[in-house]
C-alpha cells in the first residue's frame, strides 16, 4: 500500500524578506510496488464477499463489508498523505487477520469449535457455507423423502463427488487474506515510516531545516532621515 508523494513544489521562506521560491527535490522513495497490495487484497474480499452472501454467511459479510471499506480507506490516507487513514489500516490489518485465524479454527473445529453450529449466520439460520453444495466437482441432488407423514415440501440434498471438501476452500480463502493483509501491513508501516521522516525533513512553519537547502543572507541598509538644509537669505 505505498504511494509517492510528489514534494517538488515551490515552498514560500517565511523570513521577513520578500516571498521567495526554492525548488526542492523529491526525498521520497521510489516505492510503487505496494500499489498493487491494496487493489489485490480488496478484490480478494469482493470475491468472497459474494460467496458468503450466497451463502448467508451474515458474521463474515459484516467482516468483508469492513474489510473493502477500510481498504479504500487506506488508499486514500496513501495517495493523500493522511497517516492517520494509514494507521486506522494497520489497526484493522491486525484484527482482519485474528479474524480470519478464527475461522480458520472455526472450519478446521480446534479448540471445541465445530463448523456444524450457527455462529457463522448469527444463529438465525440454518444456512452453511455455499461451497458445501457448490465446490469442485460436487454433485448436489435434491432427494425428497418417501416416507408418509413428512411435508411433500421438505427435501434432502445429497452432495457427492467433491474435489475439495468446503471447510478446506474456506480455509484456503481465509488464509489468502491472511497472506495479503500481512504484505499490506509491512506497506503500511513502511510509508508511516516515510511519511514520518519527510515531516522531520521539513519545516512547514519556518522555512527549512539543516537538511535542506538556506537562502543565503541578505545584507541590509539602515535608512536614516535627512534633514533637507534651509536656503541661506
Amino acid at each position: 500500500m505505498i504511494a509517492r508523494r510528489d514534494f517538488n513544489s515551490f515552498f514560500t521562506l517565511q523570513s521577513g524578506c520578500p516571498s521567495q521560491h526554492l525548488f526542492l527535490p523529491s526525498q521520497t522513495p521510489h516505492a510503487e510496488d505496494g500499489l498493487g497490495t491494496d487493489p489485490a487484497a480488496q478484490l480478494a474480499a469482493l470475491e468472497r464477499q459474494i460467496f458468503d452472501f450466497l451463502g448467508f454467511q451474515w458474521a463474515p459479510i459484516l467482516g468483508n463489508f469492513l474489510q473493502i471499506i477500510v481498504v479504500i480507506l487506506g488508499l486514500f490516507g496513501t495517495i493523500q498523505f493522511r497517516p492517520r487513514y494509514i494507521v486506522v489500516y494497520t489497526v484493522w490489518t491486525a484484527l482482519w487477520v485474528t479474524w480470519n485465524v478464527f475461522i480458520i479454527c472455526f472450519y478446521l473445529e480446534v479448540g471445541g469449535l465445530s463448523k456444524e453450529t450457527d455462529l457463522m449466520t448469527f444463529n438465525i439460520s440454518m444456512h452453511r457455507s455455499w461451497w458445501r453444495e457448490h465446490g469442485p466437482g460436487c454433485i448436489r441432488r435434491v432427494v425428497r423423502p418417501s416416507s408418509p407423514g413428512i411435508l411433500e415440501d421438505y427435501s434432502y440434498v445429497s452432495v457427492t463427488g467433491c474435489i475439495i471438501d468446503f471447510q478446506y476452500l474456506e480455509v484456503i480463502h481465509s488464509a489468502i487474506q491472511i497472506l495479503l493483509s500481512l504484505i499490506g501491513f509491512v506497506y503500511a508501516c513502511y510509508v508511516i515510516s516515510i511519511f514520518m521522516e519527510e515531516e522531520d525533513s521539513f519545516d512547514f512553519i519556518g522555512g527549512l531545516d539543516t537538511y535542506s537547502y538556506r537562502q543565503p543572507p541578505q545584507e541590509h541598509v539602515e535608512l536614516k532621515p535627512v534633514k533637507p538644509v534651509g536656503r541661506s537669505k
